[in-house]
């Protein structure tokens, strides 16, 4: 978001205030929700009672959707939802409804793409106005509460807004059906399915796509910000065994990840992702998804290696999971908020003041270098956040230790400052209890306790297993998506299946409990006749009248694709059933998904290893013998975009430099067709391949890339830096011989899809 804000304390903030009267909210569970409940705005949940109201009085509605642990809907909600003069504007002209992302990610994932397409761009708090009938007409973020930097505060936006439906109402109408249609043809798109599964070496194209984004200094992938994404993880490690640079990648990414300040160094546990190369400074809060999904992906790597730094980050993550985000029934919450008191990060930083207070002087020498505080402050100031500057095997080396005495020298100061922190004022737990993100910490902690020896993690990971399965049911049997406070509710998406059998299937692995698995096969069998598509994969969600689209979920985010973990379940069932109809569902997703994986690779990284998985299978039959037909199979010719006819390059040079040295100054012309853009360099997330210039047979200098353009996608959390239009980069050229050329990396995307980069070789003359 945008940092031109206005200051929290400076707006009206009277939804704590003692007797204020609560609002329809205060029946919610969603912890999100229930943080409206006093403000003044006459707030609906979403459902027929805010539509019926909207049809009758002929209303408009707005729709603002967020998470708990979002810090500009807290901002939003402080300023402007707890303002009596704007909560007037909103009750008098608008049916107001608000909804928990979490709890409804298929609304999310409709009005998210509404804004997207209205706006170019999107991020939550996601602020949608729609029809009575539930069509989006428009959108937006977060909205200050006044006109500020020249952009409308909400205030303008609702009188422009109510004074639009009013005199222009047919106006309004019709941009909203159109993009209604825009909304479902975009959700909606389906190929016809392929003749043939895709070849097992989309997962080597992923793989080599990831290698040329691997950071060689800090790993990851790509620059700043840095996200833990385990599906490139994932990746890695399905292709360690028979590549090795793809398990150095691993290696690297897992070690620098872990020294960072995105790892809780006191407590355990991963923020949500670094917002610098290094790792270093965290956007703090964590996520139930990323801390069970990570957790799994350390204890397999120590697994493969046994590095005794690895167990200790798998313990210490598993630990954290018990101690902070485990319910006293054993169910695992969904996420700790980043701010306190509206200061993100204040719970986990420090001062040097405060670091020499609780240590003294001689432990705080000792610890400086350790947890990297012996430089200059380097967060908000004066602040610190702790993190590993050296491998502690390294530390301990260079002190003349074992890295076990090292570690042992070093707990009583980390408890010291701990329980410091531990009386700090605590960030705000999201206490909700949600079925896929259980399914990732319920493997994760299953994985661990198998690597670790740990019978306990095992259990727990058990005992989480049996409350969803027992508390999160329907009277007909049929799985739930949220448990909140004694309620659980909202059918299962496909993502709970997805993940909660995958659990189920890990908890199998290692106890080999038959009940486990039994328990996959009747949730399977749930998800494939409520979430089936005859055409091949699965639907988000059932089947809901007042929804406009219902799409499916391929490309892999923050999370692996639940398509792509449907298909891997399925592979499983199969071998374990010895039952040959898993293996034909399976067969009949990757058809249906078999365009995204050819054209895609990168963006679909757990469906290329669900292919390998198939392709390592059992025998295929006479139906499989076309494994390596065309690329295209089954894709519409509408769709069959050639990336590299998207971007068209010139090359012009100037004379050789008169210092003799062979330079000469050249700029690289790029004009991209209207309607895509390509990324800027750097790119802003680790998904995102940069546009680049390399030299083949020649040596370059002073190469420089022009001024990005920021958007905002519904894809990213942040804006994402593009190219569009005419792209000049600049630089100097010393060819070294007649097959001279600059190697030009790119690309092509529109606003909802990435092409397959291109690599061109442009010769010098």
């Amino acid at each position: 978001m945008s940092d031109d804000t206005a200051s929290d304390a400076d707006t009206a903030s009277n939804h704590h205030a003692e007797g204020g009267k609560p609002n329809r909210l205060a029946r919610e569970s969603s912890p999100y929700l229930l943080l409206h409940q006093y403000n003044p705005v006459d707030w609906y949940p979403w459902g027929e009672e805010a539509f019926e109201r909207a049809r009758k009085e002929g209303k408009p509605i707005f729709l603002s959707v967020g998470y708990s642990t979002c810090y500009w809907c807290h901002v939003m909600e402080r300023q402007s939802f707890s303002n009596p003069e704007i909560a007037e504007l909103m009750n008098r002209n608008f049916i107001n409804i608000k909804v928990d992302r979490e709890e409804r990610p298929d609304l999310d994932e409709i009005y998210m793409a509404a804004t997207q397409m209205l706006t170019g761009s999107g991020g939550w708090p996601n602020s949608v106005f729609l029809t009575p009938d539930l069509k989006p007409f428009y959108a937006g973020t977060y909205f200050p509460p006044t006109d500020q930097g020249g952009r409308p505060g909400f205030s303008t936006l609702l009188i422009g807004l109510s004074d639009a439906w009013k005199n222009r109402r047919s106006e309004v109408e019709s941009q909203a059906e159109e993009v209604s249609k825009a909304i479902r043809g975009y959700l909606e798109e389906r190929g016809q399915p392929a003749t043939a599964v895709p070849s097992p070496e989309a997962a080597k194209k992923s793989l080599d796509g990831l290698a040329r984004r691997f950071d060689k200094e800090w790993a990851g992938f790509g620059q700043a910000p840095k996200f833990p994404t385990p599906s490139n993880l994932f990746l890695l490690r399905e292709m360690a065994a028979d590549d090795p640079q793809a398990g150095r990648m691993l290696a690297a990414t897992l070690d620098q990840m872990a020294r960072g300040g995105i790892y809780d160094q006191l407590a355990g546990g991963f923020h949500r992702y670094a917002t610098d190369r290094e790792w270093k400074v965290p956007h703090f809060e964590k996520m139930l998804y990323d801390n069970g999904l990570l957790l799994e992906l350390y204890a397999a790597e120590y697994e493969r290696t046994q590095d005794p730094e690895l167990a200790r980050i798998t313990r210490e993550t598993a630990e954290f999971l018990i101690r902070e985000m485990t319910s006293p029934d054993g169910a695992f919450l969904s996420a700790i908020d980043a701010e306190t008191d509206g200061e993100e990060g204040a719970y986990y930083v420090w001062t040097r003041e405060e670091l020499d207070e609780v240590l003294g002087t001689e432990d705080a020498t000792f610890l400086a270098p350790l947890l990297g505080f012996e430089g200059r402050p380097f967060f908000e100031g004066d602040h610190y956040v702790l993190h590993l500057p050296q491998p502690l095997p390294e530390q301990a080396k260079g002190r003349r230790m074992s890295l076990a005495q090292l570690l042992e020298q070093m707990r009583p100061l980390r408890d010291r400052l701990l329980k410091r922190r531990d009386g700090r004022d605590r960030p705000l737990t999201d206490d909700k209890v949600l079925a896929d993100w259980n399914g990732m910490a319920i493997a994760g902690m299953a994985r661990a306790g198998k690597a670790l020896g740990d019978d306990d993690l095992t259990a727990r990971a058990a005992r989480a297993a049996d409350f969803v399965l027992t508390r999160m049911r329907g009277e007909d049997g049929l799985l739930l998506h949220s448990w909140r406070a004694g309620t659980a509710k909202i059918p299962a998406y496909l993502g709970d299946y997805a993940f909660f059998v995958r659990g189920l299937l890990e908890l199998h692995r290692v106890t080999g409990e038959a009940k486990w698995l039994s328990a996959a096969v009747e949730l399977t069998g749930q998800q494939m006749e409520r979430l089936g598509d005859p055409s091949g994969g699965f639907f988000v969600a059932g089947k809901n009248p007042n929804l406009m689209a219902r799409s499916k979920d391929v490309t892999d985010g923050a999370t692996p694709s639940p398509n792509a973990i449907a298909v891997l379940n399925l592979l499983e069932l199969d071998e374990r059933t010895e039952q040959p109809h898993w293996r034909q569902a399976a067969r009949g997703s990757l058809l249906a998904f078999a365009p995204v994986v050819e054209q895609m690779p990168e963006a679909a990284r757990m469906l290329t290893i669900a292919v390998r998985h198939y392709g390592a299978g059992a025998a295929p039959s006479a139906e499989d013998s076309d494994l390596a037909s065309t690329p295209a199979a089954g894709v519409p010719p509408e769709t069959m975009q050639d990336p590299a006819q998207l971007v068209a390059s010139t090359l012009s040079l100037a004379e050789e430099a008169a210092d003799g040295e062979g330079y000469r100054a050249f700029t690289l012309t790029l004009e991209v067709e209207e309607g895509w853009h390509i990324n800027a360099n750097p790119a802003s997330d680790e998904f995102l391949i940069a546009t680049a210039v390399e030299g083949k047979d020649a040596e370059l200098q002073q190469v420089s890339y022009p001024t990005a353009e920021k958007v905002r996608f519904a894809f990213a959390d942040e804006e994402i830096a593009v190219y569009e239009g005419k792209v000049e980069i600049r630089g100097r050229v010393h060819p070294l011989n007649e097959r001279a050329a600059l190697v030009l990396t790119f690309q092509p995307c529109d606003d909802s899809r990435c092409l397959r980069p291109v690599e061109r070789e442009v010769q010098i003359p």
